[in-house]
């Protein structure tokens, strides 16, 4: 799949070299400054720091048809845009290797890159070394998760990068950034306080995902253990006998009431099945939102980060009882 990716990627690239070479977008120009993200997580983290600077920056979300990272391939039209702009934030990892043909072909010298997890690196390790380590037995990947959003330490930590980004692109909005970067930050940090405060007080520190598992993060920062049907979003969801047996007798092992799932899962039969294979057969089904596919249209209705983290929070903390 990333092979084919960057291939329609250099295909597009030829034809546009040329009409590029007219349109590189430069630091601080008369048109403020052009800021590109993918995923809307980063966006929204984007925007939050710009707050009343909005009129001075245009900011943009390559990703906001509901396409999740995973299945993306950008648009001639993408392109464009993130070869012109002055600032691209984008996540990182196997589902953005089509980034790498695009800023080495862009006509902009001047172009703040901004590889997320490149950044975080040594934090996001000591997450996956921690999860290796301890003892537990996990059900997890052992490469770097790409879903760094669902952790609001992770957030913290990104929106730091971002804020540092917009400054050197638009030191005129210095103060401005780093008051609404402090207010946000804040806002995270007490919500990262809640979640701790109330699974700190759980007995029951385990949750049982019949679907692909994207809160690794997650479940590090406050010491959930898991047990899940998939690994991250893998394509592989083979609903074999041992994956099924291995959940449902997880969930009688702890009697556990609820089982969790992501939104817009195409898995609910397999989901179904594993409850049905449990001695109860009574288990419940929860939903908590990765924020992989965030539409243009979500956004104009209100829909931001922090309040669907918040949610998630609720459903972990109903799912943990």
């Amino acid at each position: 799949m990333y092979i084919r990716k960057n291939i329609c990627v250099a295909l597009v690239l030829l034809l546009l070299m040329g009409a590029l070479s007219s349109c590189g977008g430069s630091i601080g120009n008369g048109d403020g400054v052009s800021v590109v993200t993918t995923v809307f997580p980063v966006y929204d983290w984007a925007q939050e720091i710009i707050g009343e600077r909005a009129d001075n920056v245009k900011l943009t979300m390559l990703l906001d048809d509901g396409v999740d990272l995973h299945n993306y391939q950008p648009t001639t039209e993408d392109i464009v845009k993130v070869s012109s702009c002055d600032v691209f934030i984008y996540v990182g990892g196997e589902s953005d290797s089509w980034v790498e043909s695009i800023i080495k072909t862009a006509d902009n010298e001047d172009m703040i890159v901004i590889d997320l997890m490149e950044c975080m690196e040594k934090t996001l390790e000591e997450a996956v070394h921690h999860h290796e380590d301890d003892g537990h037995q996990h059900e997890h990947t052992h490469t770097l998760d790409e879903h760094i959003w669902l952790s609001l330490r992770n957030a913290v930590e990104a929106c730091g990068i971002i804020g540092d980004a917009l400054i050197k692109a638009d030191a005129e909005g210095k103060d401005v950034y780093e008051k609404n970067l402090a207010e946000y930050t804040d806002k995270l940090e007490a919500l990262d306080a809640r979640y701790a405060d109330i699974f700190d007080g759980k007995q029951n520190k385990t949750v049982v995902f019949t679907d692909r598992f994207p809160f690794t993060y997650l479940c590090h920062d406050y010491g959930i253990d898991y047990c899940a049907a998939f690994d991250g979003c893998s394509t592989d969801t083979a609903a074999s006998p041992e994956v099924i047996k291995k959940l449902a007798d997880k969930i009688d092992e702890l009697s556990l009431g609820y089982v969790l799932t992501i939104e817009g899962s195409e898995l609910m039969d397999f989901t179904n099945t594993v409850i049905g294979t449990t001695a109860a057969r009574n288990a419940k089904i929860l939903t908590v939102n990765s924020l992989q596919a965030v539409t243009a249209a979500d956004v104009k209705d209100g829909v931001d980060y922090f309040s669907v983290m918040e949610n998630n929070l609720a459903v972990f903390a109903e799912a943990l009882n």
